[in-house]
């Protein structure tokens, strides 16, 4: 399974391949543009997780690229790299302002690329992140949306947060008890069976094999 989805947006073809070759290496699946204007527009074919964008580019540079992904609605939670020669503080507040999620100056080292790359990975996997990512599924827990592809899936509300509880730790066993106090709550009184229907009607809408069945325990999600 790969890690998650990455787009790279840089106009040095030196720079592109090595990230690429890094981030497919560790895991990662890559797609790359070579100017800003292309990256918008992969961007909203690919609906990837993370973007790493030169910071000065052709046709749109990162900070412009950045503040129109933010103003569409499916990439307000995209986690964006900067990638900076220009060294100085202005530089990194206008990221910010743009809606950054943190930088890397150049020249790149492909460990401290990786590094921050896995920490970002980690953080929107947190307990308390907004959004979960595996794969091709992504769950905004704030919303209410999930996403397989970039194509919405219309789910019920139980059918929403067990799906989100056994997404926000993956590989873990979840016990039934477990589950039905933590989605339908100790007032209310449902049976096993419940559980089980609820898994079968999140795995046809989904269409992709993500959750588990430890027999006579629980649940796990695989991602």
């Amino acid at each position: 399974m790969i890690k998650g989805k990455i787009l790279i947006a840089d106009d040095e073809p030196d720079i592109l391949e090595i990230i690429s070759f890094n981030l497919r290496k560790d895991g990662y699946e890559v797609m790359t543009a070579k100017n800003g204007a292309e990256a918008l527009e992969l961007a909203k074919f690919y609906q990837p997780d993370l973007i790493i964008l030169d910071a000065m580019m052709p046709m749109k540079n990162g900070f412009e690229v950045c503040q129109q992904l933010r103003l569409q609605p499916e990439f307000q939670h995209t986690l964006i790299i900067f990638l900076t020669a220009l060294g100085d503080d202005n530089s990194e507040i206008r990221g910010l302002e743009a809606g950054a999620d943190d930088f890397l100056n150049k020249p790149i080292s492909p460990n401290v690329l990786l590094s921050k790359v896995q920490s970002l990975f980690r953080r929107i996997g947190s307990d308390d992140a907004k959004v979960l990512i595996a794969g091709d599924l992504k769950i905004d827990r704030e919303r209410f949306l999930v996403t397989v592809k970039g194509r919405d899936i219309v789910l019920a509300r139980k059918e929403f947060e067990l799906l989100a509880l056994l997404a926000s730790k993956p590989g873990k066993v979840f016990l039934r008890n477990e589950i039905l106090n933590q989605v339908w709550g100790t007032e209310v009184i449902v049976g096993d069976r419940t559980i089980d229907v609820h898994i079968r009607k999140i795995r046809q809408k989904l269409d992709m094999d993500c959750i588990a069945t430890v027999k006579g325990v629980g649940y796990k999600f695989t991602g």
